[in-house]
């Protein structure tokens, strides 16, 4: 009876030990509000799936240190990993590591430049970027009656979204309804808000007029609603719009500083891709993109959003 009870806990033990899953995971960097958001959005749902294991490392903005990180990661031998690119140029190379290493590879958030021929076992998980800018550009032309003059405030001009959400705003300003506005200035502020504010500041200075500031994200619109307000300028005066609807950006809408923002699930974006490698790591089929719906957040539905969020 003893060796049976025995050789019971030992199967046990050992199909658990067969069920455990490492997940490896490289954030292109953790000092970001929306990233750390989906980071932790991965991590708390790890913790509700029996035997998974998230391994997660901060490239700190870095391609090559990002590069060292996968590389670690398949010498580890994890059952999956999971990237949220540093820059989505570089990823052919990456996806070429995972696949040569025989190990599933899900891409989060920004689109990889090789998105249309990844490899097998390889899948991209994020929103539709076509979605984001049409939705905040198509509520600015809608607010200034499209007509005025706008600025515009891009992401890292290395990474896909930004070059998307931007294209999204030419598009949208080319349609009849929203041909009177005119672009007056466009620069980069590399999502972030300190540079946003810096940027704003600089065309304050310049003596640049415009109705409207369209930002690629929430953070950069921020730092441009701080430094108007330094400016002593009426934002009642200004249309300002982001994306992503961070936990600041809804409070800044709250206090009537931002008009638009475009709500990206960034907790549901670390669910899918942590669900699509594990998936993967099975040997399931899965959808080489996986897309998940952006909501357009406004002063007039954000008490709602809120509270349903």
């Amino acid at each position: 009876m003893k060796k049976f009870i025995l050789g019971t806990a030992m199967a046990l033990v050992m199909s658990a030990a067969a069920h455990a899953e490492t997940v490896g995971v490289s954030m292109a960097k953790f000092d970001d509000n929306f990233l750390t958001v989906l980071r932790n959005g991965m991590t708390d749902y790890a913790k509700t799936l029996s035997g998974v294991t998230l391994q997660v490392e901060d490239a700190q903005n870095d391609v090559s240190k990002q590069q060292s990180q996968i590389q670690n990661f398949i010498a580890s031998k994890v059952d999956a990993i999971i990237v949220n690119p540093v820059d989505t140029d570089a990823t052919t190379a990456m996806s070429k590591l995972a696949a040569d290493a025989g190990i599933p590879l899900v891409y989060v958030n920004r689109q990889p430049v090789n998105v249309d021929t990844l490899p097998e076992k390889q899948a991209f998980v994020a929103s539709n970027e076509q979605e984001s800018g049409t939705l905040e550009t198509k509520e600015i032309c809608r607010i200034l009656g499209g007509k005025g003059k706008a600025v515009v405030i891009m992401g890292e001009l290395s990474n896909q979204a930004a070059r998307m959400r931007t294209q999204d705003i030419h598009d949208v300003i080319k349609t009849d309804e929203c041909k009177g506005i005119e672009i007056v200035e466009e620069q980069t502020a590399n999502w972030d808000r300190t540079q946003g504010a810096d940027l704003m500041t600089n065309w304050l200075s310049s003596g640049i007029e415009f109705d409207a500031v369209i930002s690629n994200n929430d953070e950069m619109a921020i730092g441009a609603i701080q430094a108007l307000k330094a400016a002593g300028k009426d934002m009642s005066k200004v249309v300002i719009g982001g994306v992503d609807a961070t936990q600041d950006a809804l409070a800044a809408m709250q206090a009537g500083d931002l008009d638009v923002t475009v709500f990206q699930d960034a907790a549901g974006q670390g669910k899918g891709a942590l669900d699509t490698a594990l998936k993967l790591a099975k040997g399931e089929k899965v959808e080489k993109k996986v897309y998940i719906p952006f909501q357009l957040v406004t002063p007039e539905n954000v008490k709602d959003f809120v509270a349903k969020n």
